[in-house]
């Protein structure tokens, strides 16, 4: 399917001033229902909307002059009518699903745009990699508008990608017809020391008119965040607390407040608002990351505006949150995020603002979705076999690989840790007394090993590491070729026999993951495409999500969405400790450790 796109508000103009003016017949009208005016955080009763060319020409207390033999005739029926809902920043890679069967799970939740960064699918596949993305998911019923990765390494010198994105490869992309953006900037140290790649992929943006993503991953709100912040992004999500939401707005930059699977920070931050009473303009929800199994069982941008709402949020000013505010950021305020003339026509069918049921969504101007179901086609990209064969592991692993040797004579030693935090991206850095067995380093208790096996040059490459926090028990093993950001293969593990089967595993299917135990296989989601995502529909992608959620807690982890944890194992750009192909990097320096200490 090519991409046709879609009509300007320019070159419909004509015929939406005759519709509006009655002179010409809309193609439907919504009639009667409660319009929420997110220009003016009003509700309004009585009000109808009238459609044509996929695009709002009308809204007001009677659209009958609007209405002709043709037209199609929706009924509010006291209904609230509200703005389709916006994710202002997320990583689609991240549902396990390629943007056709994302939007085919979200937009039933009344999900109608979304900006979307695929710079997972940029560090094992490059620019082509993110053309594929942008390509499918300009063919889809709704708004899905791409942010051109910007670091593809997170962390230049600290990990090895696939293919690295380059500032000729931001400034070919400014030119493509979805882009709206830079993706988040995640080298929050590259910027604030000058960093000429930085700066020159940030300038190909703002020379293009568009916006710059932000990721300032870090609790230093002095001059170093002045000096990201005067690097020019526009916006971040990486805030945990009221002070990070406060420090952004200040400096003009937008706060966006996010609740994915595991990252649970809106109830933090949205006190900047209900509490001290900062003007909400600014302050943007969105969800960064949500997995297959969230989106099929809880929803998706609905979820967010519940959730802000329990938090103690005024409904308006949520439901401006992720619309007006959203289109605002990205320039798009006068064609989407609100029902009012010329722009799209997005609009949801609610009857409890709160409990917000997503009845109906319509966007450009066509039912969607109704009742939960969708109704429309997400048409699919034919995606070619160099994104379907990504793994490459150089040799069959052996339980050997996975072996930590331990200093000569030593009976026990002290080890630097990976501390997992549930429901937040930031690890801790532990350290712990470990017992040494035969030579080898041992996880101990809580304890256990976890492993960065190289996928993308078949370098037979293993670094070996030791996590806490998973609580898994006896012997058993997960791997994942979902591996924020290089997305090698992250292998956590309590038996080295187990790790060598998982990853091994994940080999032969060419990516997802797996979890083993006792020489058995007990879960597989298989992502086929780049290693990340499947293009089976996401209620089945859901359900071995579930089933492989399922077998972690049978293996003994109880953390709430433990998977994303693993997946953020190698995220070399958020503190405190994480792991790379590299070795062991100190997020908090920005520097390689050992990963055993000498005990005094």
């Amino acid at each position: 399917m090519e991409y046709t796109p879609f009509p300007s508000w320019p070159d419909t103009a004509p015929h939406l001033i005759a519709v509006a003016a009655g002179r010409e017949p809309a193609d439907m009208v919504i009639r009667g229902g409660i319009w929420i005016n997110v220009h003016s955080r009003e509700a309004l009763p009585d009000h109808d909307i009238a459609i044509a060319q996929g695009r709002i020409a009308f809204v007001g207390p009677d659209a009958s002059h609007c209405i002709g033999p043709e037209t199609q005739i929706v009924e509010a029926k006291g209904r609230y009518l509200i703005p389709g809902l916006c994710d202002a920043h997320m990583h689609i890679e991240s549902g396990m699903l390629t943007p056709a069967e994302f939007a085919r799970a979200v937009i039933p939740h009344g999900t109608t745009s979304m900006f979307t960064d695929p710079h997972e699918i940029a560090n094992v596949l490059g620019l082509d990699g993110v053309r594929m993305m942008h390509d499918e998911a300009m063919m889809q019923p709704v708004n899905i508008y791409t942010q051109m990765p910007s670091c593809a390494p997170s962390a230049p010198g600290l990990e090895t990608t696939g293919y690295e994105i380059t500032p000729d490869d931001v400034a070919e992309a400014m030119n493509w017809p979805g882009i709206i953006g830079l993706g988040e900037m995640m080298n929050f140290p590259g910027v604030i020391h000058g960093d000429p790649k930085m700066l020159a992929e940030i300038a190909a943006t703002q020379r293009a008119g568009k916006t710059v993503g932000g990721h300032y991953a870090s609790p230093d709100l002095g001059s170093d965040f002045a000096a990201y912040v005067a690097g020019g992004p526009a916006d971040d999500h990486e805030g945990t607390c009221e002070a990070d939401a406060i420090a952004r707005v200040r400096q003009g930059m937008r706060s966006m407040m996010r609740l994915g699977s595991a990252w649970y920070d809106v109830e933090s931050q949205i006190t900047a608002v209900t509490e001290k009473g900062l003007d909400p303009r600014n302050f943007i929800l969105c969800t960064d990351d949500c997995h297959s199994g969230t989106l099929v069982n809880e929803g998706h941008m609905n979820r967010v505006v519940r959730h802000a709402i329990a938090c103690g949020c005024d409904p308006l000013i949520a439901l401006q949150m992720v619309t007006i505010n959203t289109a605002t950021h990205f320039g798009l305020e006068r064609e989407i995020g609100s029902i009012t003339p010329g722009r799209r026509a997005d609009v949801i069918l609610s009857s409890d603002l709160k409990k917000l049921p997503i009845e109906t969504v319509i966007a450009r101007g066509q039912i969607v979705a109704e009742n939960g179901a969708i109704t429309v086609e997400c048409p699919h990209l034919n995606w070619p076999e160099s994104a379907r064969n990504t793994v490459h592991l150089g040799h069959t692993l052996g339980a050997s690989d996975f072996e930590i040797p331990a200093p000569s004579g030593a009976n026990r030693v002290r080890a630097n840790v990976i501390g997992v935090v549930e429901n937040q991206a930031p690890t801790k850095a532990l350290k712990a007394e470990l017992p040494i067995i035969e030579g080898l380093a041992e996880g101990d208790g809580d304890v256990c090993q976890i492993a960065l096996v190289e996928r993308h040059r078949a370098t037979g490459g293993v670094t070996n590491a030791f996590v806490s926090g998973f609580g898994y028990q006896g012997k058993m093993a997960m791997a994942s070729t979902v591996a924020h950001d290089s997305h090698h293969m992250i292998v956590v593990g309590t038996d080295r026999e187990q790790m060598a089967l998982a990853a091994n595993r994940l080999a032969e299917v060419g990516g997802g993951i797996t979890i083993f135990r006792d020489g058995q296989e007990l879960a597989m989601v298989e992502l086929p495409i780049a290693g990340l995502m499947s293009d089976s529909p996401a209620a089945e992608v859901a359900a071995k999500a579930d089933a492989m959620v399922a077998a972690m807690q049978a293996c003994g982890c109880t953390l709430n969405n433990a998977y994303m944890q693993h997946s953020l194992l190698a995220l070399v750009v958020i503190p405190e400790l994480r792991i790379s192909d590299l070795g062991l990097v100190d997020v908090r320096t920005f520097e390689k450790i050992d990963l055993l200490e000498p005990l005094a």
